[in-house]
């Protein structure tokens, strides 16, 4: 018997319970000690050579489905993660190879899963469409300015080489300056043309918040150009002029306008005429119209007129460079509005300037 448990039971305990290990056993045994009469002592003892067995059976069980899992888990984690991240390498390799010289055509492999890194791949094939745009129209645009500009400084060189290369007095000298001066305002106006048009497409200068009558606008207009319709035989008539505020540049809405009835006066013939109203929106925005019954807009130039540089095959027989309407448009987008255009050939175009009481970022 256990010394420790003979002192319990002396001390008053009604039973005790050890556990000891025999030398003669491996498994323990459970000792049940308990006093049954004066001066006896009951010792019952059980093998716990069962349970020893079951507990080293649930163990090696419990330790191998435990690896078992922990080997599934990792593999189903790392699938679920490939795939998740399948769309990240797809576009961190359309990136890698387009900085590395790629074409800007290349587009990530769209992705039906709908979830965040499917939106992430059309976000990012939206913004190489804008990128694309951006070049293309950067390339273009550089082609335009390169041929507008090698046709006045030709004209500058040819006057010269022909003054210089003849027998001419002081008079072929004065109108070889005047020439040149005249080619070199031509060249300054379309300089600081795309310099405004570029300025006020990237927001870089801030509109002048002042209020501004568009009635006053539009009749201040039709008045600087009626000489110029007059001569040319076109009729301008400002009707239906509905009063209106606005606030915004004056400069640039003034410039807006003579540039759309400029236009619609230089492609009206004689005895043509040109329209202009103003009318109100829900008082919260005006829309200005310029009508005319000039030559018209082919079908195929028509998504084209507001694009720089841009002339259709009517347009080249007039004087231009094909900025006026790029630059009408940048100011009434600048002043949160927009500019539509109706036309069809041999029935006239109209223009119509659509803007807000206010612009978006008044100043």
């Amino acid at each position: 018997m256990e010394r420790k448990a003979i002192q319990k039971l002396v001390q008053g305990s009604r039973f005790v319970f050890d556990t000891i290990d025999l030398p003669e056993r491996k498994p323990k045994v459970r000792i049940l000690y308990g006093v049954i009469g004066p001066g006896v002592i009951l010792q019952l003892g059980q093998s716990m050579e069962n349970y020893t067995r079951f507990a080293e059976a649930f163990k090696k069980i419990f330790v191998t489905t435990m690896a078992f899992l922990v080997v599934v888990a990792a593999l189903i984690g790392w699938f679920m993660a490939r795939q998740a991240l399948s769309g990240v390498g797809e576009l961190t390799r359309t990136a890698r190879h387009i900085s590395s010289g790629g074409s800007l055509e290349e587009r990530v492999p769209a992705n039906p899963r709908g979830d965040e890194i499917a939106l992430l791949a059309t976000t990012f094939n939206q913004m190489l469409d804008r990128i694309q745009n951006l070049v293309m129209g950067i390339k273009e645009m550089s082609d335009n300015i390169a041929h507008d500009l090698k046709s006045p400084v030709t004209r500058i060189r040819g006057i010269a080489e022909v003054t210089l290369t003849t027998e001419t007095g002081l008079d072929d000298y004065k109108e070889m300056a005047a020439s040149t001066i005249e080619e070199c305002d031509r060249l300054l106006d379309m300089i600081n043309t795309m310099l405004v048009i570029s300025e006020t497409e990237a927001g870089v200068g801030k509109l002048k918040g002042e209020k501004i009558d568009m009635v006053e606008v539009i009749r201040d207009a039709c008045e600087l150009f009626q000489p110029l319709a007059e001569d040319k035989g076109v009729a301008v008539a400002c009707n239906d002029l509905d009063t209106f505020t606005l606030h915004g540049d004056i400069r640039l809405i003034q410039r807006m306008i003579a540039n759309l009835m400029d236009n619609a006066i230089k492609y009206t013939s004689r005895d043509g005429s040109v329209e202009v109203t103003v009318q109100t929106q829900d008082e919260k925005s005006v829309a200005v119209s310029i009508k005319d019954t000039g030559i018209g807009i082919s079908e195929k130039d028509l998504p084209h007129v507001f694009d720089r540089f841009y002339r259709g095959d009517p347009s080249r027989a007039h004087a231009g460079n094909g900025l006026g309407l790029s630059l009408a448009q940048a100011i009434a987008q600048a002043h949160g509005g927009k500019i539509d255009v109706a036309s069809s050939p041999g029935h006239g175009s109209t223009f119509t300037v659509i803007l807000p009481g206010s612009p978006p970022n008044p100043s």
